[in-house]
């Protein structure tokens, strides 16, 4: 008969949070500077997407003061379903916001411009947004906290969403293709729909003391278990 593992231990427990709140943390104060520099460089170079990105910023920072907010208490589970719900809707207002400027900009209000600091930003968040993604969320699945593996997806989205607007900075800039910024921005904002759907829904894939193992392999029954789809979500 195989042994049932009944989740971490209150020590280890008890270290997850603090990591969580250290990670937190240091989300929030990475996507501050990213928020100012973005919207700042995206509003003189008229760039949608640029701008959306910094709007993504502020959404990172109200999920992770959420997910801080929630970890403030020792029995953060009574506080999973709210910080989902801010979550979620920080998610679907960053959406709505990205498409109707993409949709003025490809209807001619403006076309973007050239912008080095935003090619930089870009390029700079691509190497930092996974590894405090993957930090978080492997904490997060093994505490069993929805909401922190949530804010974790947050972040990653940002990893996506600098590299497709990085990819329209650099077409608009060697190109002359302005229609690739707002293009861009679409991208953003069907990206964010779809995390905000997750998020109020409350997916949160193998969060470790949720998961029941299976009868026949004392494992998890669900395939987002396996090590290969851990590391690529």
């Amino acid at each position: 008969m195989t042994a049932i593992s009944l989740g971490p231990t209150p020590a280890r427990r008890e270290a997850l949070r603090r990591r969580i709140r250290l990670l937190v943390a240091a989300t929030i104060a990475y996507n501050v500077i990213e928020a100012v520099v973005a919207i700042t460089a995206g509003t003189l170079a008229s760039s949608a997407a640029l701008v959306g990105f910094g709007l993504d910023s502020v959404v990172e920072v109200a999920s992770a003061t959420a997910v801080a907010w929630q970890f403030s208490t020792t029995d953060h589970q009574a506080r999973e379903k709210t910080a989902l719900r801010i979550i979620a809707i920080s998610f679907f207002a960053l959406a709505a916001y990205v498409t109707v400027d993409a949709a003025r900009t490809l209807l001619g209000a403006g076309e973007a411009e050239h912008s080095t600091p935003g090619l930089v930003l870009a390029a700079l968040s691509l190497v930092i947004m996974p590894v405090l993604s993957y930090a978080q969320r492997r904490a997060g699945r093994e505490l069993g906290s929805a909401s922190a593996v949530a804010d974790s997806k947050q972040t990653l989205l940002c990893t996506y969403l600098s590299a497709v607007l990085l990819a329209g900075l650099v077409l608009n800039s060697a190109f002359g293709w302005s229609w690739a910024d707002p293009i861009a921005a679409l991208v953003i904002a069907a990206v964010a729909v779809r995390e905000g759907r997750e998020a109020w829904r409350g997916d949160a894939c193998c969060v470790a003391p949720a998961r029941t193992p299976s009868p026949s392999s004392g494992q998890c029954g669900d395939p987002c278990c396996s090590p290969a789809r851990d590391d690529s979500r």
